[in-house]
């Protein structure tokens, strides 16, 4: 917060200080006299990373065996014992709870501050 008012200070004296020195049209017909920007074509990019993208997902897909990975590993943990289930997600509930509560006390301590 201290640092945006310090920038906004800082420009507002930057601004102050040096007044617009006349230069009788000079920079505007600079300007006008410079190319004009090329305009990039965003309907490509967006293609490629969409296709860069579908095919990176058939790639993975193929090389995985079809998703066979992920039926192995549900099965997996079907036979998980139901006290471990109980205690990872007791263990991650009170995890998330913490950090939770660190964060609202972080939040706390800046607005304090």
């Amino acid at each position: 917060m201290s640092t945006e008012i310090q920038d906004d200070w800082l420009d507002k004296k930057l601004q102050e200080a040096a007044p617009y020195i006349e230069d009788d049209g000079f920079t505007a017909r600079v300007l006008r006299s410079l190319p004009q920007p090329m305009r990039r074509i965003e309907f490509l990019r967006s293609f490629i990373l969409v296709a860069m993208s579908a095919l990176a997902s058939a790639l993975t897909y193929v090389l995985s065996d079809g998703g066979r990975f992920i039926l192995v590993e549900m099965f997996r943990l079907t036979t998980i014992p139901t006290l471990w289930v109980v205690v990872f997600a007791l263990t991650s509930g009170m995890l998330v709870m913490a950090g939770g509560i660190f964060a609202a006390m972080y939040k706390t301590h800046q607005i304090h501050t």
